[in-house]
């Protein structure tokens, strides 16, 4: 599919982030001057601080795609060592099999054996994953503002996608039929459509705080469930499976809508993810989104090494004008925090892309930049 399927919601602010679509692919070129209380559970309060690649690289390997037949995607994550998976109820509604992606590419069966018509939350059993080792979950305390917080899951499609940012806010709730969402934790990690039912995960031990479910329509704040709130509840499911799935209400009546992403909105978001990529230091993935012309000429080991200088990258602004349904460019500023004869300083740069498909794949087909303005080194 070249176009997602977003839920968007006319009856409130907040939005449902579950979507639907294959993942896509980024080519990008940049110049050489852009390559150059208690905490949480009581168990975390001795536990030794891992390294943010560590808690990364452990985490996707127990986050997967969700697909139903009716082209619903979102994400989940493995929770115990019997094969059950997490993830939001509005995913896997209305069906009893689903189509599981791992993140080494294995295309899996799942059977929905809990879901809620009280809160958002649903058990998937995948038996193929039975035995392995799950992510560890926070069982008492809950997170405080500012705690730092990693999102793992499939934005748009995009599988295994890692975003950064804080608990910005406790106790938030709202309403999306046929949910009351309460008690909610707001992020500031960026979400999407097709992270409903990824973990939101602790940057300091690498324990699941909570369920990514919904986010504000046009803006970076995020929403997401207590998993203290919902653990009882998936246990008993994994426990003693339902025999007879609910019928959920998520149709047009109740205010929930299928609308197509744009062309537009991809682009966007994908010249974000490629420097989300960079500055979590996932060079691997971030060159896997690279389009075919890109790596014919530059090997791996070359785009890792023109990178390894560049501390931090932050989009300031950017503009996208579309060129009929399949084409688009993008403009950005970023500010780039990169190391130059051995110091480092902050530098401005105007980037420019052209976007457009190679084999069903969106890609940055063309890039170019320039240096707007150099401060002064910093020591």
């Amino acid at each position: 599919m070249r176009k997602a399927t977003w839920i968007s919601i006319l009856a409130s602010a907040a939005v449902l982030l579950a979507g639907s679509g294959a993942a896509y692919a980024v080519h990008t070129e940049v110049p050489k001057q852009l390559t150059g209380g208690p905490l949480l559970a009581d168990t975390q309060r001795g536990s030794a601080p891992k390294s943010l690649k560590d808690i990364i690289y452990e985490t996707q390997k127990l986050v997967v795609m969700i697909e139903t037949k009716d082209g619903t995607q979102g994400s989940g994550f493995l929770y115990n060592n019997q094969g059950d998976l997490i993830t939001n109820a509005h995913v896997v509604s209305g069906v009893k099999k689903v189509i599981i992606k791992t993140a080494d590419a294995r295309e899996l069966e799942g059977e929905v054996i809990g879901i809620s018509t009280d809160i958002d939350v649903a058990v998937v059993r995948v038996p193929d994953l039975a035995g392995m080792e799950p992510l560890q979950m926070v069982r008492s305390e809950k997170a405080e503002v500012g705690d730092e917080v990693i999102a793992v899951g499939s934005p748009l499609g995009f599988q295994n996608t890692v975003t950064t940012g804080i608990i910005s806010g406790l106790g938030r709730s709202f309403e999306i039929e046929p949910y009351t969402y309460k008690d909610l934790y707001q992020i500031s990690a960026p979400i999407a459509p097709g992270n409903s039912g990824g973990p939101l995960v602790s940057k300091r031990t690498g324990e699941v705080l909570g369920i990514n479910s919904a986010g504000i329509e046009e803006s970076s704040i995020g929403f997401s469930i207590p998993i203290v709130n919902v653990l009882e509840l998936a246990e008993a499911w994994s426990a003693e499976p339902m025999t007879s799935l609910p019928e959920l209400a998520f149709t047009d009546d109740n205010g929930v809508v299928q609308q197509d992403a744009s062309i537009s909105e991809y682009a966007g978001y994908l010249v974000t993810h490629f420097y989300d990529s960079l500055n979590n230091a996932d060079y691997v993935y971030a060159y896997s989104l690279l389009g075919g012309n890109w790596k014919l000429g530059t090997s791996y080991e070359e785009f890792r090494e023109g990178y390894m200088g560049t501390r931090n990258v932050v989009i300031d602004d950017m503009h996208v004008t579309t060129k009929g349904d399949d084409e688009a460019t993008v403009a950005a500023v970023l500010s780039v925090d990169e190391r130059v004869d051995g110091e480092y300083k902050l530098s401005k740069y105007q980037v420019t892309y052209e976007v457009g498909y190679e084999n069903d794949q969106l890609k940055l087909i063309i890039g170019k930049g320039k240096a707007i303005l150099q401060d002064k080194k910093r020591t």
